[in-house]
């Protein structure tokens, strides 16, 4: 039987909200099978539990934010991604502020805490949505086009293509394919960074955003080239970037897709649309599990290797 994942023991994290700017202190904890990925706000006088599901998702303006009454936690693609490449199922994250914190931008500060606090298998079957038919959700037209879907695939396999049209983001690769079968998560995507230009800073800190960013927490730009001292961390760092984000926004569904994934200037409200679309057709998917774990695709049987 293929099992569900959860983590061995405790383990903490301390850093800043990218947006809010806010200290945040983050605990993440075991948790039972089938309990799915649950945020907890315990800074509230009462605390709120916010599961992880594409129906909670109440905000997509440069990051994604799950909600539950009046409890929120915003940024949780990055966190959400290490748990996608990492396989794991079952997890408690509390979280004393409404954003989780950005840390090195990328989700590699996240599998090593993770990974730090070890794989436990635990005695329940995983459960996966499986795509039967084709998914997808379009936007504008032209030079305006944005679109995602979701296509039937034995397996986890995400095309991404950029197109920002600036010199910096241009001279880099715009094309990215990556198969949870054939690569390595952590080596290959989780250390990627965020991104973004000087030009939006300005606005956004006067709409009350990017109040935490700075250079070592993202990659930033000026009308020409990135400014980070240090320049990227892959020649193709952008669009790496964009996967590492589709693969936080895709496993909000609270289950491991078993599918292709292809996009086109898609962010976190186009990928959050892609799944309600697919929750709107249940002939399009079902959920299945792997009693003899040699009939499971590659990628997901064994635990993620560390760097």
């Amino acid at each position: 039987m293929l099992q569900q994942r959860t983590l061995k023991s405790i383990t903490r994290a301390v850093g800043v909200g990218l947006h809010s700017g806010q200290r945040v202190e983050l605990t993440l904890r075991p948790a039972q099978p089938d309990t799915g990925i649950v945020f907890r706000r315990v800074d509230l006088a009462q605390p709120v539990d916010i599961p992880v599901r594409a129906e909670s998702v109440s905000d997509t303006r440069l990051a994604s934010t799950i909600s539950a009454g009046n409890a929120r936690v915003n940024t949780i693609e990055h966190l959400m991604s290490a748990c996608s490449g990492l396989g794991l199922d079952n997890l408690y994250v509390d979280i004393t502020a409404e954003e989780v914190p950005i840390l090195d931008g990328s989700s590699a500060s996240f599998v090593f805490l993770l990974q730090s606090a070890g794989i436990e298998l635990q005695k329940a079957p995983k459960r996966f949505v499986r795509i039967k038919q084709p998914i997808e959700v379009t936007e504008g037209e032209g030079a305006n086009l944005k679109w995602a879907r979701l296509t039937p695939y034995h397996g986890f396999k995400l095309s991404f293509e950029i197109d920002f049209h600036h010199p910096a983001v241009d001279s880099t690769g715009q094309i990215v394919e990556f198969d949870l079968g054939a690569g390595n998560y952590s080596r290959d995507i989780a250390r990627a960074r965020t991104f973004g230009f000087t030009r939006d800073v300005e606005m956004m800190r006067n709409n009350g955003l990017a109040l935490g960013g700075g250079l070592d927490n993202a990659i930033v730009m000026d009308d020409y080239k990135v400014l980070n001292s240090d320049g990227l961390r892959y020649d193709d760092e952008f669009v790496k970037h964009k996967i590492l984000d589709a693969m936080g926004d895709l496993y909000i569904l609270g289950k491991p897709l078993l599918a292709s994934y292809t996009a086109f200037r898609s962010g976190h409200a186009m990928n959050n649309r892609l799944l309600r679309a697919l929750l709107d057709q249940p002939e399009a998917w079902e959920t299945v599990t792997f009693e003899n774990e040699r009939l499971a695709p590659a990628g997901f049987v064994k635990p993620v290797l560390a760097w």
